[in-house]
């Protein structure tokens, strides 16, 4: 059955009739990031085997593709439906059709949650302090001459090791409460919260002092990115993390966030309440596991999702995509379960509750596995392959080609297979115009289950050839000791499968492009005050 259209209008009325609806946008993510609806998450053709069963779990649920008329939509509403989600619609006119409407397109990435931290400060008046400032409190630190002061990392530790606030420890966004009052044992200690940007920044410090703690707490202004348009070095290489919560620091922060539950209205549910939930076929169910990840792969909860809490709050787009949706988050003993739904329910998730006990207390009654969570089933496919080592020898020999489906990003910063290709799955007819007539095709991908699912597509454009996957992808050649080649020389198409960051940019060009960011972030409070789509709600019933 083919997707069923549906008007800029009726999207309109979809979007605020309170019914579960995901909106998805078929483009690669720096194509999206461009122009696109504020409630739509990317889910790229090229990735949709990848994302889509986690993003949309439920196959019923109402779904519209939306794309900028290339056709993308109606490409992925099809291989959707093929795969069994069997509510798919398609926005006639795609995104130049909503505008023409009225409606507003949004650039960047992560637009809901950057737009809510921007709202918090406008709303509560988040306290922060500048570059500038901060620098010269800790430069007064040697001396004594002022009030000691901690910084605290918001962002997860691979952020934080990239580039850090010099003494800065990690503490990402849920941890803050949980394990503030182990770092803080002074109440005249300054609290200073900073991310790469604003918005971790904002809701980290909002946090707390929504948390009702007694020490003077702020937000690094722009935070890393800030700090170095004001002319400061950022520690790179740091390792510090805010260690795990004594007896007196868990009972001050279990008590805080019972507080801030009830103001927010967050409710607990049980596992009984949870089953029910699970197996409602007409709502969708989110089980979401808000803690450390080494905490998750120690053991979580069957079914259940790895979704750090500060970074769902921050990027609420890459772990749900079905409005209206029911979102169970699970950690230890409810802190921060309760800290992250009581972000969520402002940014909107109505039906964002905490499920009772955690994951010691409910091992009897729900079942408790260890080990990541394995891969999408849609993304397992048995397709002829090719080991590292039988690839360099054919290499070696001249009569083979490799096209390298990952990301421009790391076919470019972190080296490719030698005379490897670069190309966008979706795009393989501009791979197959830039490379011409090949026997045999060697596809890869970061750990080669990309390339596996790119087989047919190339099979499609040279349909004479041989057609391989390489055994684990780049991990496994990196794995075989053999080397990589840096550049960016053979691309088939334009890198926009993905939105660099700000410092992904070439150093002469950063600053421009952090500035640009930050002022992006900042306007976004205005531009949602245009839109009738979007509302974040400010009172709540207390919870009992």
């Amino acid at each position: 059955m083919a997707a069923q259209p549906v008007t800029a209008s009726t999207l309109a009325e979809w979007l605020v009739d309170g019914r579960e609806l995901a909106l998805l946008d078929a483009r690669e993510e720096g194509t999206f990031s461009r122009r696109h609806l504020f409630h739509a998450a990317c889910i790229p053709l090229s990735q949709l085997e990848l994302v889509l069963e986690a993003r949309v779990p439920r196959r019923s649920t109402r779904v519209v593709w939306c794309d900028d008329g290339t056709g993308l939509a109606e490409r992925a509403a099809a291989r959707a439906e093929e795969l069994g989600w069997s509510g798919c619609h398609t926005l006639t006119g795609g995104i130049d059709a909503w505008a023409e409407n009225g409606g507003e397109l949004y650039s960047g990435v992560n637009v809901p949650s950057k737009a809510f931290g921007e709202f918090v400060e406008t709303t509560y008046g988040t306290p922060h302090i500048s570059a500038t400032e901060l620098r010269a409190l800790l430069d007064g630190q040697t001396t004594g001459a002022v009030p000691p002061v901690v910084v605290l990392d918001s962002r997860p530790m691979g952020e934080f090791r990239r580039r850090s606030i010099p003494t800065g420890i990690d503490c990402p966004g849920a941890e803050l409460v949980h394990r503030v009052k182990e770092v803080v044992t002074d109440p005249d200690t300054l609290v200073v919260v900073n991310c790469a940007g604003r918005t971790r920044s904002i809701i980290g410090a909002q946090s707390l002092v929504n948390a009702g703690i007694e020490n003077r707490v702020v937000a690094l202004e722009n935070g890393t990115m800030g700090w170095e348009l004001a002319g400061f070095e950022v520690a790179s290489g740091a390792e510090e993390h805010a260690p795990d919560p004594g007896k007196s620091a868990e009972a001050w922060a279990a008590q805080a966030a019972a507080d801030v539950g009830r103001r927010f209205g967050v409710r607990t549910i049980d596992a009984d309440t949870l089953a029910q939930w699970q197996a409602d076929e007409s709502r969708t169910t989110y089980l979401l596991d808000v803690r450390t990840d080494a905490e998750f792969e120690a053991g979580h909860l069957v079914g259940s999702a790895h979704a750090p809490g500060g970074q769902l709050v921050q990027a609420t787009d890459e772990y749900v995509a079905t409005r209206g949706a029911r979102l169970a988050l699970v950690d230890d003993n409810g802190v921060r379960a309760t800290m992250t739904a009581s972000w969520l329910r402002q940014l909107g998730w109505a039906d964002a509750v905490v499920f009772g006990g955690g994951v010691d207390a409910a091992a009897e009654e729900v079942a408790v596995v260890k080990g990541k969570v394995a891969r999408s089933q849609l993304a397992r496919v048995s397709v002829p392959t090719i080991r590292p080592p039988a690839l360099a020898e054919r290499l070696a020999q001249g009569n083979v080609t490799v096209i390298d489906v990952g990301t421009s990003v790391k076919y470019r910063r972190r080296g490719h297979i030698p005379g490897s290709w670069w190309a966008i799955r979706s795009r393989m007819d501009h791979a197959r115009a830039a490379i011409g007539e090949s026997d045999t095709i060697v596809l890869t991908s970061t750990d080669g289950t990309l390339a596996k699912l790119a087989v047919a597509d190339a099979a499609a454009h040279w349909p004479e050839a041989e057609i391989l996957a390489l055994t684990a992808g780049n991990k496994g050649w990196r794995h075989a000791g053999l080397d990589m080649e840096p550049g960016f020389e053979r691309a088939t198409t334009t890198p926009d499968d993905v939105w660099y960051k700000p410092y992904d940019h070439d150093a002469e060009v950063a600053a421009k492009h952090m500035q640009d960011y930050l002022t992006w972030e900042v306007a976004l409070v205005a531009q949602i005050e245009r839109d009738p789509t979007v509302s974040f709600p400010t009172e709540f019933t207390q919870a009992d």
